[in-house]
C-alpha cells in the first residue's frame, strides 16, 4: 500500500487550481481576470489544495467554485457567509473563500454579509460589484448608480447605491480592501493580503459586465483618465494621485469632509498620511464614501487591523467549559435545562 501523498510539500502552479469545467460566463466579463489571478495566487500560499474551500450563493460570480480545482459550495441566495462560518467554526484547518456579487451580498445577502464582518470571522470575501444583476438580465441592484437605466429603473434608479467598503468600515470589518478586474498585479496583491489576514477579509472588486453594464469603471481603467481618477492607498504613505501624483487629498478639519488640492500647495487643510492599521476607521471611512465630483476612487487597504477572531474566541471558550465539566453526550445537552415533554 503506497504511503499518502504529503500535499503540503507539492509545487503547485496555476494549472493546479483550474478544474476540469468549462468556464461559462459571457465573453469579455470579468468574471475571467479574477479567476485567472486568484488561480495565480493560491500556488504562493503554500496551503494544501485539499485544505481550500469556496463558497458561493448565487449569481453570475457564484459559479466561481466550479472553475477551481479545489472543494467548493455552490450554496443559496444570500447565505454564502452564514454557510462558510459554520465551517469555519467546525475546520479550523481550512482556507475559507466566499465569492459572491453586488446583489447576493449587499441585497438579500446583506444582513448575513455585516454580521460575518461584524463577528471578525476567518474567512475570506471576494464581492465582485458590476453594479447590476447579471444573471437575472440587467435589473438595478444595490450599488447601481443613482439615475442608472435598467430594465426595472427605465426612468432611471432614485435610490443611493452603497458603497460596500463603507458599509464594511460600518459593520467594524477588519479587512476592507478595494481593487480592479483589470488591473492584474493590483488584484493578485489585495488576494494575497486578503489570505493572509486572519479575521474576516473583505475585498470589493469592481468588475465589467459587457452585456448589462458594459464601461461602468471606463475612465478608472483607460490609461488616459485612470492616473486622474484613481487613488491607490499605501500604509505610511501620503495620499497622493494624479499624472507625476500632483494632487493631494487632504482634510478641511471645520466640515470633516475629504477635498482634492495641488500636492505642492500649501491651503490650510489637514495633510493625510495613510494609515491602514487606524483603531478609528474614521479617515478610512471618509475614504470609503462615494468619490464626490473632482475626487479620485480609492483602491487598496483601507483597513487592516489584528484583533482575535471570533473563531478564537469561541474554540477558547469552549475548551475552558469542556475543562470544567467534561467533554458530555449530545443525549445529555438535549436533556440539559428546561424542557418540556408531552
Amino acid at each position: 500500500m503506497n504511503a499518502p501523498i504529503d500535499s503540503s510539500k507539492l509545487k503547485y502552479t496555476k494549472k493546479d487550481f483550474v478544474s476540469d469545467q468549462d468556464v461559462r460566463w459571457c465573453p469579455g466579463c470579468g468574471d475571467y481576470a479574477i479567476l485567472a489571478q486568484v488561480q495565480k495566487v493560491m500556488p504562493d500560499l503554500g496551503i494544501p489544495k485539499e485544505k481550500i474551500v469556496f463558497v458561493s450563493g448565487i449569481g453570475c460570480s457564484s459559479r466561481f467554485p466550479y472553475y477551481m480545482d479545489t472543494y467548493g459550495f455552490h450554496t443559496i441566495h444570500g447565505r454564502a457567509p452564514a454557510i462558510a462560518s459554520g465551517l469555519r467554526l467546525a475546520r479550523k484547518d481550512l482556507s475559507i473563500w466566499v465569492v459572491t456579487g453586488d446583489g447576493d451580498a449587499l441585497s438579500i445577502g446583506g444582513n448575513h454579509l455585516i454580521h460575518a464582518l461584524r463577528r471578525n470571522i476567518g474567512i475570506k470575501i471576494l464581492m465582485f460589484n458590476n453594479r447590476i444583476y447579471g444573471l437575472t438580465k440587467g435589473q438595478f441592484s444595490p450599488t447601481s448608480q443613482r439615475g442608472q437605466v435598467t430594465k426595472s429603473s427605465p426612468g432611471g434608479s432614485v435610490a443611493s447605491p452603497f458603497s460596500a467598503p463603507f458599509l464594511a468600515l460600518g459593520a467594524q470589518a477588519t479587512f476592507v480592501a478595494r481593487s480592479v478586474d483589470t488591473d492584474t498585479q493590483h488584484l493578485q496583491q489585495m488576494i494575497k493580503r486578503v489570505a493572509e489576514h486572519k479575521g474576516t477579509a473583505f475585498l470589493e472588486i469592481y468588475q465589467n459586465c459587457p452585456v448589462f453594464n458594459d464601461g461602468t469603471f471606463a475612465e478608472l481603467k483607460d490609461r488616459s483618465t485612470k492616473a486622474e481618477q484613481l487613488l491607490e492607498l499605501e500604509h505610511g504613505q501620503p495620499l497622493v494621485y494624479g499624472t507625476n501624483r500632483s494632487r493631494a487629498i487632504r482634510l478641511n478639519p471645520k466640515s470633516q469632509t475629504l477635498y482634492s488640492a495641488d500636492a505642492s500647495g500649501q491651503d490650510g487643510g489637514v495633510e493625510l498620511v495613510h494609515d491602514e492599521q487606524a483603531v478609528n476607521p474614521a479617515i478610512a471611512s471618509l475614504l470609503a464614501q462615494h468619490p464626490q465630483p473632482g475626487m479620485p476612487t480609492p483602491i487598496g487597504v483601507f483597513r487592516a487591523l489584528d484583533v482575535p477572531t471570533f473563531e478564537e474566541q469561541t474554540w477558547r471558550q469552549s475548551n475552558s467549559e469542556i475543562e470544567q465539566k467534561g467533554a458530555g453526550t449530545l443525549d445529555e445537552l438535549l436533556d440539559a435545562g428546561d424542557r418540556w415533554d408531552l
